[in-house]
């Protein structure tokens, strides 16, 4: 839970729509306190990701750049026993058959993924709530 006011406790002589309106401005607070938490974090996370996700195609291009040339050698050397139109044939296949795998790989783990969730929001969240109902359950016994 985060405060941005801390409010004075009840007074003993208020009434009760005094009390009631306290405790609405109280919980008004802390829900737009852990909606600003929650913004945070998912700025944060973001952040981190895109950056990530940046770095990651910049290495992804490399990468396509590296696989051209070995799939060139790969014909080239293919050549030397093959005639060409075979040769591309063989490393097209071989090319469109690891393209597959890695789809069919890929599709999987994105079914697999879990949303991405503010975790410590919603620990406050429910601390605040478990405060809340002590709270209640605690005055109810007075």
């Amino acid at each position: 839970m985060v405060a941005t006011g801390a409010s004075p406790p009840p007074d003993a002589g208020a009434s009760t729509a005094d009390l009631v309106a306290q405790a609405a401005q109280q919980i008004s607070t802390l829900v737009r306190d852990e909606l600003a938490l929650v913004k945070q974090e998912m700025t944060e996370k973001g952040k981190r990701a895109g950056l990530g996700g940046g770095l990651l195609g910049g290495a992804a291009v490399l990468g396509l750049h590296g696989l051209g040339f070995l799939l060139i050698l790969a014909v080239v050397l293919l050549h030397l026993v093959w005639p060409l139109w075979l040769s591309v044939l063989v490393v097209m296949l071989a090319v469109f058959l690891a393209a597959g795998v890695v789809a069919a790989i890929g599709r999987r783990q994105l079914r697999s993924a879990a949303p991405p969730v503010p975790h410590d929001a919603i620990a406050g969240v429910a601390a605040d709530v478990q405060t809340v109902k002590t709270a209640a359950h605690q005055g109810r016994q007075r």
